[in-house]
């Protein structure tokens, strides 16, 4: 068993509870928190006890990362559970929902038993394996919904891939509905997407590439918000990448009930970045226009945006080494993820209780589970940032075995410098 463990001087954000004042946290024998806040400070913890002086540095409920690859099974070169619980703990994220274009695809309830197994074995933070909305993710038959969720499946997407039948999308959606299953949407109309790699704009002609229109985003949302009429479902848009797709959301929010997630690449990104032909930064969706960039921040400022992810795509080497056009879509994120979004805050675009609740609370409340927060009698899931620290990304020092990160030597201000899971400290910097 544990021994109780006592945290002073810390400046706790934690949104689910509106806590944001400077206190402790008290863990007990079995890892879970007793007691948090402003009321936990020397006075009344048992004199003899041992205490942990965070010395005002922040401390947050762990991060709940909605949308990470993993590579296992079939791509364990790229990233496994291991690697990858290893990177997520380093960047103070202890909870993760992954995507279903593994090898097999996760479309049926025997590869959600074995999936399972091998996160229990090897993996440390808590994962919440998403299924395919369609066999083979071939966006023609549905996946069995109902016998997926009794097997632990935690919601339904095609990964990088749209549904792009409509008589198809609103049977899932009426299927979702009955079973109040999460579905979440990669929103890009495939035939307006065809072929492209990055913005459809100057960057693209002046590079030579084939552009993605953000019509084919904008399309497919709001296609997907007039489906919801009917079936008004659990229904999540993965991540948006433009002002276009802000204007639709901004219209419909007080119509349809739906949620809304943004890449921290494209919060912090513009396509300028890509310079030349810079592979890394091939990114679905593309990055886009820097007026994009900043309607996106207003969005999320105006609650118009829900959740901020890593969108983590491990790629080795090979698969970025190559042409822009024949490259590898993604870049790794999962350990850079919170120090990304602290930039938002440095540079006063975002209040950074905004950051930490479309890290924790928010992306916990659209899975319907109880992560993300530091309520009494919950796992004690945290991290211990100093939101100051200045460093330098430099891809050798990343934990994830695959190296492709969209923001190579970029200077950052603020590093974990612990994370726990029930109580454990499995991450020290």
């Amino acid at each position: 068993m544990m021994k109780k463990k006592y945290f002073l001087n810390a400046h706790i954000i934690d949104p689910k509870n509106s806590l944001d004042e400077v206190g402790g946290l008290i863990i007990n024998e079995n890892g879970k928190i007793d007691a948090v806040g402003k009321k936990v400070n020397k006075n009344n913890i048992p004199s003899r006890e041992k205490y942990i002086d965070l010395g005002n540095k922040h401390l947050f409920p762990g991060i709940v990362d909605m949308r990470v690859f993993v590579g296992e099974p079939g791509y364990e070169y790229k990233e496994n559970f291991k690697t990858l619980s290893n990177a997520a703990l380093s960047g103070g994220v202890t909870s993760v929902v992954t995507m279903p274009n593994t090898s097999p695809i996760i479309d049926n309830v025997s590869i959600v038993d074995f999936l399972k197994r091998r996160g229990r074995d090897k993996s440390k933070i808590n994962i919440y394996p998403t299924a395919s909305l369609t066999k083979n993710l071939e966006g023609k038959n549905m996946t069995e919904f109902g016998l997926l969720q009794k097997k632990g499946i935690i919601g339904f997407t095609d990964g990088i891939k749209t549904i792009q039948n409509s008589r198809l999308m609103s049977r899932i959606m009426r299927s979702a509905f009955d079973l109040s299953s999460l579905v979440m949407q990669h929103a890009e109309d495939i035939d307006l997407a065809e072929n492209g790699t990055v913005n459809d704009g100057i960057i693209s002609t002046k590079l030579g590439l084939q552009g993605i229109t953000e019509l084919a985003e904008k399309i497919i949302i709001e296609r997907d918000l007039s489906l919801l009429e009917d079936f008004n479902c659990r229904y999540h848009i993965s991540q948006i990448s433009s002002s276009k797709s802000v204007e639709v959301i901004k219209k419909r929010k007080n119509e349809v009930n739906f949620t809304t997630g943004v890449s921290i690449n494209n919060l912090s990104l513009n396509e300028n970045d890509i310079g030349d032909f810079r592979t890394f930064l091939k990114l679905s969706p593309p990055l886009r226009t820097e007026d994009d960039r900043l309607s996106l921040l207003e969005a999320l400022n105006k609650n118009l945006i829900d959740v901020i992810v890593s969108d983590h795509k491990p790629e080795d080497e090979e698969s970025k080494r190559l042409t822009f056009a024949q490259a590898a879509t993604g870049a790794s994120g999962v350990e850079t993820l919170l120090p990304l979004a602290l930039e938002l805050y440095h540079n006063e675009s975002v209040k950074l209780f905004k950051i930490i609740e479309t890290l924790t609370s928010n992306p916990a409340k659209i899975l319907n589970i109880d992560k993300g927060n530091l309520s009494i009698g919950n796992d004690a899931d945290f991290c211990v940032v100093d939101i100051n620290k200045p460093w330098i990304v430099k891809k050798e020092k990343l934990i994830s075995k695959s190296k492709n990160t969209s923001i190579e030597n970029k200077k950052l201000q603020g590093k974990v410098l612990n994370t726990y899971i029930k109580g454990e400290e499995l991450y020290k910097l």
